[in-house]
């Protein structure tokens, strides 16, 4: 199995992707630690877990809110106390946030989804990082998406923190190169979760029309299994993927499988990176 004995946290894992990527762990044998905000929705899911493991494997769940300090070193606490060791974190805890034009939306919801999107990852790696340093090794998997690579107009805190968490991973995968911690973001794909029914629950007068018809569409044809994300997130967290690090990867559109035997030359470009567009990339001269 390909995380036999790892120890992994899961954030927004009650549901969703989150869940699926527990469960992924845990059939390939990790013990792991799943938070939420929601405590009943949170047990069920550990309870449907632990049904599943392996005599000896630990699941252990703690309701938690990643943009709460105090929630967070609990969290992390716990995953120290219960598990035999801690090597890697899946940050997916996550929303939308409010949908609308940016002059138009409630600017305290607009900053909530700010806070759970990106402070809610810099919480949960402020702790993991020295615990990963200490040992020598550790895996950190951000969620990030669509919003990070293209505009979102009317879902613009979404946006605007995807996009910082893909910078955050990269900044965050330079300060620790060497030190045996890789560091990734996953685009997951378009899902068919709580997520995608709130944007059809939202209408077209909040979202857009086309963004809409979009999102009809993609329930009606069910979307990306949540199985292709939870296995990329697998892949990143084992032995596979030493070495790769500071990349957004798209759970549907990259040939993540084989990345290892391309460790080379992804090391040595801007592969799954995000960066600016100058006119010569394009093959204009404007000098």
């Amino acid at each position: 199995m390909k995380l036999d004995g790892y120890g992994i946290v899961i954030t927004g894992a009650s549901q969703g992707l989150g869940k699926a990527v527990a469960g992924k762990c845990v059939q390939e044998g990790a013990h792991v630690v799943i938070c939420a905000r929601d405590a009943h929705r949170l047990e069920d899911t550990r309870a449907e877990l632990a049904s599943k493991a392996a005599p000896g494997q630990q699941i252990v769940s703690q309701q938690a809110d990643v943009c709460r300090r105090d929630d967070i070193r609990r969290l992390f606490e716990t995953a120290s106390s219960s598990l035999p060791k801690l090597d890697g974190l899946v940050n997916n805890a996550g929303v939308y946030g409010p949908k609308g034009l940016l002059e138009e939306v409630d600017l305290d919801e607009w900053w909530s989804a700010i806070e759970i999107n990106l402070l809610g990852v810099v919480l949960t790696c402020r702790e993991a990082l020295p615990i990963f340093r200490r040992q020598g090794h550790g895996k950190i998997v951000n969620l990030s998406g669509g919003g990070a690579t293209a505009p979102l107009p009317r879902i613009s805190a979404y946006a605007a923190s995807k996009a910082a968490v893909v910078r955050l991973t990269e900044t965050v995968a330079e300060e620790t190169r060497g030190s045996g911690i890789d560091v990734n973001a996953i685009a997951p794909g378009a899902l068919n979760t709580r997520l995608l029914d709130e944007v059809i629950s939202s209408g077209p007068e909040s979202v857009g029309a086309g963004f809409y018809e979009r999102a009809l569409k993609q329930k009606q044809q069910g979307g990306t299994p949540l199985q292709t994300a939870a296995d990329l997130c697998v892949f990143l967290l084992s032995a596979a993927s030493n070495g790769i690090t500071g990349r957004l990867i798209s759970a549907v559109w990259d040939p993540w499988r084989g990345l290892a035997d391309r460790l080379d030359e992804l090391n040595r470009g801007d592969i799954y990176t995000l960066r600016r567009i100058v006119p010569a990339d394009r093959g204009l001269n404007w000098e």
